[in-house]
């Protein structure tokens, strides 16, 4: 049991959000739980630390998290989270045109479309007013959709690639390349199947409920689940790296919140030899570079309204963002880089001293690369906003290697805990009914390796504590 003397009902391994969302869902079922952390301090993805200069405070991972008001997980908690709204929630700036304004409203958003307001309205419009039935559908197990006829129409354009819905249902470039830089989101050559839909959903988010922050930064969304664990009669044990289940007290359920490789590691000698084949056949995606700045003024955008937005694109036409993520795709390190940058400072004035403002950014690399991207991201911020690195005070950069050394469950520097490839859409990460649930009785996965997959929405956690729960109860009416 290694220093651990009291028995629990639960214990999980890992606290991003999905294993603090499982501890939590456990603790108020009535179970006494024990989350076991390998850092410091609980968060996973959901960290906040001065990278750079005393007072300028930057996410680590997550900082944008529309996922965290639109999941039914976080909708059921209501914590006590102060979220802070940018002006806009995204802008896409193009060359030798006026940026794209991703709006709150989504008619205000259509019409800057001109000649595509009636197709952005039919898709990503539709998929805003079909509201929080189509997320709860999208975010749930496969059963009978809440929203049956909200699916079907979603789900139509949702499985196409983004290259072929851009190019048949808009004519502009202007839309063309706002929903090509939503759906580079998924890390994925924008000609896979379900691009489409990964970038209709987040657009549709922007207009239903903005893409906020957690004012004081994303731990505070990580303390908040921490603290609700605590009230329940949760312990927390941080600074401690679970290396064999063997390490753990008795528990009725154990649920890790690791990635597949991780998992193999810890409970490898518990699982059946067939599952972890399968395990290994586990496919993650694209790393990540990223890169944190302190600024002594405001980014200064050719285009002065990108100012007011808290997510900028950067990448101008489709065809150039397509072209960036199929060169990562192919393995390849793109000499233009689709850039993903966030201001959180713009809704958020307390992140960075009074004047300043703090800046992230990424692009995506090929797994595991050591290929320093820091100049070819600089220079497609300079692209769009001269003048950029003259307000530059100080800068962090962490490739692959060194977000994972962070968190190993950032493997290659895969932010998203495996592909979102269409074969892992539906086995993440193994094909079954229940995909949260292992071979061995009372053992499951909770991480963003399960179903529905990456972001900041803790259904992984939940489903996977639920199922835990059913199958004791079942277990104890047997009896």
């Amino acid at each position: 049991m290694s220093g651990f003397d009291s028995e629990f009902d639960a214990v999980v391994v890992g606290s991003g959000p999905n294993g603090l969302m499982a501890a939590v869902t456990m603790a108020e079922a009535g179970r006494r739980v024990l989350l076991v952390e390998a850092a410091g301090t609980c968060g996973g993805g959901l960290r906040t630390e001065e990278l750079t200069l005393p007072g300028f405070r930057h996410d680590v991972c997550a900082t944008v998290m529309a996922m965290a008001l639109a999941s039914p997980a976080f909708r059921e908690l209501d914590l006590d989270v102060d979220w802070a709204h940018p002006p806009v929630p995204a802008a896409h700036p193009l060359d030798k045109r006026p940026a794209v304004l991703v709006h709150r409203d989504p008619g205000r958003t259509a019409e800057a479309l001109g000649r595509d307001a009636a197709a952005w309205q039919a898709t990503v419009g539709a998929a805003a007013r079909a509201g929080f039935p189509l997320v709860d559908t999208l975010l749930a197990p496969l059963s009978l959709p809440k929203a049956p006829f909200s699916a079907a129409r979603f789900g139509v354009p949702a499985v196409l690639p983004l290259t072929v819905l851009a190019r048949s249902a808009f004519r502009t470039p202007e839309a063309r390349a706002v929903l090509a830089g939503m759906a580079a989101h998924s890390m994925l050559d924008l000609r896979a199947p379900l691009t489409s839909g990964y970038g209709m959903l987040l657009a549709a988010l922007a207009h239903r409920v903005g893409w906020p922050v957690a004012r004081g930064g994303s731990q505070a969304v990580a303390d908040a689940l921490a603290a609700r664990l605590v009230r329940h009669g949760g312990e927390i044990v941080t600074g401690h790296t679970v290396r064999s289940l063997r390490e753990l007290p008795p528990a009725r359920s154990i649920l890790l919140d690791l990635t597949p490789r991780q998992v193999a590691a810890v409970a490898g000698d518990r699982l059946p030899p067939g599952y972890l084949r399968r395990l290994s056949r586990f496919r993650y995606g694209p790393g990540v570079f990223k890169m944190d700045w302190a600024l002594s003024a405001p980014v200064p955008w050719r285009d002065p309204s990108v100012a007011s937005a808290g997510t900028v694109h950067l990448g101008g036409s489709l065809e150039e963002i397509a072209r960036s993520e199929a060169d990562v795709a192919r393995g390849r390190h793109p000499e233009r880089p689709y850039v993903l940058a966030v201001q959180p400072s713009v809704a958020d004035p307390s992140r960075a001293p009074a004047g300043a403002h703090v800046l992230w950014a990424y692009c995506h690399v090929p797994n595991g690369s050591d290929v320093d991207m820091s100049a070819a991201v600089e220079a497609q911020i300079e692209r769009f906003a001269p003048g950029f690195r003259d307000v530059v005070l100080a800068r962090h950069v962490m490739g692959p290697a060194a977000l994972e050394r962070r968190n190993p469950n950032l493997v290659g520097g895969d932010i998203g805990g495996g592909s979102a490839r269409l074969s892992q859409f539906v086995g993440r990460p193994v094909y079954g009914v229940h995909p949260w649930a292992t071979p061995v009785d009372g053992l499951y996965i909770c991480s963003a390796s399960t179903p529905p997959g990456p972001s900041v929405h803790g259904m992984g956690g939940l489903q996977a504590a639920r199922l835990a729960l059913r199958r004791e109860e079942r277990a104890a009416a047997r009896v």
